[in-house]
């Protein structure tokens, strides 16, 4: 956006918080409040945050007891389902009462999250002419807005393998199985997916190359599995990449180019990086060799195994269990700084700093420092919770940037006799607002790691006070791209990235096409 490339009319945040957890958070709240460059914010959020400060609109998402939700995770060797639903919603119903939206039974007029985006999608495209109404239109009651009740009741009957059956074998539908039980089990023992054998019936025309690789026209036969996988291409005859033959037989074989885990990787070859094609040291940023004689490492994802990111805030027993966030040093490190615990001191980075409280321990190498994640959660008003989040004035000139901490926590009275048993005041410093961006040159993702300056605290420095130069984190940034090898001077077949690479809403092809190129 502040290269002027685009401009977004409207931006949802979904229970996403860019101000606390990404780097460069002021450069964040520039863009927010810049209506050039997104016109409307809407901050869809459970709880509080710092983004949600700067929204248009905060509409309150359900936590888990308030909606409906189906999710899956790896916890055995099997495939399976599980149906999370409204708390409030589901007694009711099971009184017999007809609810029709979560806003009439969840606390705060909390709106499920399906049922908000059918509604807008419903009103956006009144009379169709957009070609979105359909998606959102009832099939059981047409030109009426789905609910859902049909919407989970679709796919259950649809898409989950076994399930129909066995809620048949109780005299149930089967979202009322799924109701009753919360979860079905689709396929057990499973075993590893790249040692299936490829059956008979998909190997259709079959193609075989020198490495192995066997292709067919057989189309991709329909899984069960909603799991986004990568997509190797094809031969050039149309065929699909099905497996790779191994010891005389045709295996499933890994989402790969090859088919096999790659020690050498073609992929990083064709696209510029030579020197990364095989597995070898990358001397980072923070490498010693790239810093200077005062700087240290900063390991910034160092993480108190207790918070989740700011989603915990509101969990009273998380926070006092843990509620800040010193920095650890070295014992011997300490000494040549001349701070003890409790000191306060400063931590540089390369577009300003933070003054947090030291904590002295033999707990960490010498030469290092770290600060956990989690902590430094704040607000500008003292209205909201306070047992987690300091208040904080924001100060801002051109693209000076401050935040001072005005109060910590304290006790208070609400609805829950607890909030007045807070007894701790301290609830850590914001260290991401200091940090700079920095995308690796060839996956993009940010390298957290920082060469910081840790120093004694200045006499006018009070504890949580944080400083940004935004213009300097605009040129840190600026400075990280130029280590890119960009797609219009090393695409080996004039697309923007690999093809076959995963995504998780992979657009079609020919978007994959840089500007100017023949289709």
């Amino acid at each position: 956006l502040k290269d002027g490339r685009g401009r977004l009319e409207v931006y949802f945040t979904r229970v996403y918080n860019p101000v606390w957890t990404n780097p460069d958070g002021f450069s964040w709240i520039e863009a927010l409040t810049d209506e050039n460059l997104i016109g409307c914010h809407v901050a869809l959020t459970p709880v509080w945050n710092e983004t949600s400060y700067f929204a248009d609109y905060i509409l309150p998402m359900g936590l888990g007891p308030e909606r409906h939700d189906i999710h899956s995770y790896e916890t055995h060797d099997a495939q399976w389902l599980g149906f999370r639903q409204p708390v409030m919603r589901a007694a009711r119903q099971r009184n017999g009462d007809d609810i029709s939206d979560s806003r009439e039974v969840n606390p705060g007029e909390v709106w499920e999250e399906n049922e908000f985006w059918m509604e807008l999608t419903w009103r956006i495209d009144r009379d169709g002419a957009l070609g979105i109404r359909q998606f959102v239109e009832s099939k059981k009651n047409p030109g009426t807005r789905l609910g859902v009740d049909e919407y989970y009741g679709w796919i259950f009957e649809n898409s989950v393998p076994g399930l129909p059956e066995k809620a048949a074998a109780e005299n149930l539908r089967p979202l009322e199985f799924m109701r009753r039980y919360g979860a079905f089990e689709i396929v057990k023992k499973i075993g590893a997916i790249h040692e299936q054998t490829i059956a008979t019936e998909e190997l259709e025309d079959i193609r075989e190359d020198r490495l192995g690789r066997v292709f067919t026209r057989t189309a991709k036969p329909a899984s069960p599995n909603m799991v986004p996988v990568p997509s190797p291409d094809g031969d050039p005859e149309g065929r699909r990449l099905a497996g790779v033959r191994v010891d005389g037989e045709i295996k499933r074989g890994f989402p790969t180019p090859s088919g096999r885990l790659e020690f050498f990787s073609k992929t990083l070859a064709d696209w510029g990086w030579h020197e990364y094609a095989i597995p070898i040291y990358i001397k980072s940023h923070v490498h010693p060799d790239n810093l200077e004689e005062d700087q240290t490492i900063l390991i910034s994802t160092f993480r108190l195994p207790i918070q989740i990111h700011t989603r915990s805030a509101n969990a009273k027993w998380l926070n006092e269990i843990a509620h800040t966030n010193p920095l650890w040093l070295h014992t011997s490190h300490a000494a040549k700084l001349g701070v003890r615990t409790g000191d306060l001191v400063r931590v540089e980075t390369e577009i300003g700093y933070f003054v947090v409280r030291a904590w002295v321990t033999e707990g960490i190498k010498p030469g290092i420092v770290a600060c956990s994640h989690h902590m430094g959660r704040w607000k500008t008003h003292e209205n909201g919770q306070k047992q987690m989040m300091a208040t904080v004035r924001l100060d801002h000139e051109g693209d000076q940037w401050g935040l001072k901490r005005e109060s910590g926590a304290g006790p208070y009275e609400s609805s829950d006799a607890d909030t007045l048993r807070i007894w701790w005041n301290d609830v850590g410093v914001h260290q991401n607002l200091t940090f700079p961006v920095h995308p690796d040159p060839i996956s993009g993702m940010h390298c957290w790691h920082q060469a910081v300056r840790v120093r004694k605290a200045e006499p006018t420095d009070n504890y949580g006070d944080i400083h940004v130069d935004t213009a300097k984190s605009r040129e840190v940034y600026q400075k990280w791209l130029e280590q890119t090898r960009p797609a219009d001077r090393y695409s080996p077949n004039g697309e923007r990235r690999p093809y076959w690479m995963l995504r998780p809403l992979k657009p079609a092809r020919e978007f994959y096409k840089l500007p100017n190129q023949p289709e």
